[in-house]
């Protein structure tokens, strides 16, 4: 199918994190009407003000209700989830596949966006596993987007920049695929003007190095060397139990980073060139100063 074919997409989520970036994507590119659905009751909402004011309709829905669902999303081509994980997003996820089956959606792009893991690896990502089935299952045609770390949250993946240390949760060596937001947005919209994308898996990758080379490039950045800690038993305390026993999103960091690199990418299939990761990490560090 064409991408002339779609004229409405639809971004549930679209003032979150990663959701704004992608419905300023969309805005940005002028090809498409743009809704964005947000979850009822109605409130103010800054980004959701800001979106309007470049052009997005912005609608609202209570998400158990499918009647409202309908008619949230009639006339919409293209559906984006942008939803974070959470215990509930496979269910959430389903309310919005069935109420686009039955209004027409020809494309669905669900909430993948990060690491590609299989079905068994961790309780976040397994909801998103587990949608995939359906989706799949579902006739409508699908697009998963695989990018890596996002870029933006490093810190979360153990580089300190204020203390200058960085954990490792792993071997140093161990490669890493990362892509800031910005970028995984412009992958989503023009996902929607590659023929290969129809029913298909996008990995894309702003960067892939190991966490020695990411290291390298933070203490280039704040001018300074890095205090490294080891912490490669997070994994076995949290399945074991023993104390002190990490949180489950401690437990999933290590996932993420332990999964975190792509055999091969589809960067040469997208008509630009993703940012240097420096960007990201000068950013980060101007902001931490």
């Amino acid at each position: 199918m064409s991408s002339s074919s779609f004229h409405t997409v639809t971004i549930a989520g679209g003032t979150g994190t990663l959701g704004y970036y992608v419905s300023e994507a969309f805005l940005n590119d002028g090809s498409y009407k743009v809704k964005i659905l947000r979850k009822k009751p109605e409130n103010e909402n800054e980004k959701a003000n800001l979106l309007a004011s470049k052009g997005a309709e912005i609608v609202y829905a209570d998400y158990n209700q499918k009647d409202d669902l309908l008619k949230a999303l009639k006339g919409t081509d293209v559906f984006v989830s942008t939803l974070s994980g959470s215990s509930d997003l496979y269910d959430i996820q389903c309310q919005f596949l069935e109420a686009a089956k039955e209004v027409g959606v020809k494309r669905f792009i669900p909430s993948e966006f990060g690491g590609e893991y299989k079905l068994g690896t961790h309780v976040f990502t397994d909801q998103k596993a587990k949608f995939r089935e359906e989706l799949e299952k579902s006739g409508l045609e699908y697009t998963y987007i695989y990018n890596g770390l996002f870029q933006e949250y490093f810190a979360y993946f153990g580089f300190d920049i204020k203390n200058k240390e960085v954990t490792f949760y792993t071997d140093g060596n161990a490669k890493i695929s990362s892509t800031c937001m910005p970028d995984i947005a412009k992958y989503t919209v023009e996902s929607l003007k590659i023929p290969e994308a129809r029913n298909a898996t996008i990995r894309v990758a702003g960067a892939t190095l190991s966490i020695n080379e990411y290291l390298q490039k933070f203490e280039e950045a704040t001018g300074s060397k890095w205090k490294i800690i080891e912490d490669k038993e997070v994994r076995h305390r949290f399945q074991n139990q023993i104390d002190p026993i990490p949180s489950l999103f401690d437990d999933f960091k290590v996932v993420a980073i332990e999964n975190g690199v792509f055999e091969k990418n589809d960067n040469k299939k997208f008509s630009f060139t993703p940012r240097p990761v420096t960007e990201a990490i000068n950013a980060l560090v101007k902001q931490a100063q």
